[in-house]
This record gives structure tokens, C-alpha cells and sequence, in this order.
């Protein structure tokens, strides 16, 4: 699964995007993929923050900075998840939205997690607490309403 969480400083409201490949992992293709369709829903300046993790390198990711000069990345520290309001997100859905669910298999869990995270799209203090559960809340919290 990969998520994207968005700050509006337009509409002030916390955003998710998310995307889910059931039988295989996200490589940088896939990443690319995923942040172009996000950039359809995005409009202006985007600024995308993320780790280092092997799928936010290489020639698919620089063909995308290269496509869309109104997106720049800026990269986590290293081994900094507490700094990463998506990761406050899959710890929401580990030990909340999935604790003691026993899936039949990978699509129930896959079901499960997706239903899960349309939730959660839908609810703005959802979205706002992964944000306040990590040092960026100073630094977002005038664009969160």
C-alpha cells in the first residue's frame, strides 16, 4: 500500500490518497504512477515529503520531477518514521483499524485495510492526528483547521 497525506493552505482540510497492490510490492514505477494520479487532484505548487526508501529513487522518479516542475520532493532523515504523518497512518491501521483481525487470506486483509483507509479519508481528525502525533504539528498545525 502507499498513502499520500495532503495539506490544503486553500481549504485548510487534511487529505488522503491511497493505493493498493494486493500481489506485488510498490516499486519506483509504481510510485510514479501513484504520484501522478495524485497531481490530477493536486493543483499548484506540490511539495512532496518522503524517506529515502529505495522506491522514491530512480529514473522513474527523476522523469516525474523532470515532467512536472511544480512538484519538488524533500526527503526525510534517514530512520526518522516519528518525523512521517503517513507512518502515524499505518500505525492507526496496524494496531487500530486491523488489531485482532485474522484475515482468510490476502484479499480480506487487502478488503479490510481498504475499508479502513476510505474511512479514514472521511474523517478529518483522523487525518489531523497524524499530524499532531509527530514534531510537524507546530509546523502544520495554521494550515490544518
Amino acid at each position: 500500500m502507499i498513502a499520500a497525506l495532503s495539506l490544503s493552505p486553500v481549504t485548510r482540510r487534511p487529505g488522503l490518497y491511497f493505493e493498493a497492490l494486493s500481489d506485488r510490492h510498490f516499486r519506483a514505477a509504481n510510485v510514479a504512477g501513484f504520484v501522478r494520479d495524485l497531481l490530477r487532484h493536486l493543483r499548484g505548487r506540490v511539495v512532496l515529503v518522503w524517506d529515502n526508501g529505495a522506491m522514491h529513487k530512480g529514473e522513474s522518479i527523476r522523469q516525474l520531477l523532470a515532467d512536472y516542475p511544480r512538484l519538488s520532493i524533500e526527503s526525510l532523515p534517514p530512520y526518522a518514521p516519528d518525523l512521517n504523518p503517513v507512518e502515524q497512518l499505518w500505525n492507526h491501521l496496524k494496531y487500530g483499524g486491523l488489531a485482532n483481525f485474522v484475515p482468510r487470506d490476502l484479499d480480506d486483509l487487502d478488503d479490510r485495510a481498504v475499508d479502513w483507509l476510505i474511512d479514514a479519508k472521511f474523517d478529518p481528525d483522523r487525518l489531523r492526528s497524524c499530524y499532531n502525533n509527530t514534531p510537524l504539528k507546530d509546523a502544520v498545525g495554521k494550515f490544518i483547521n
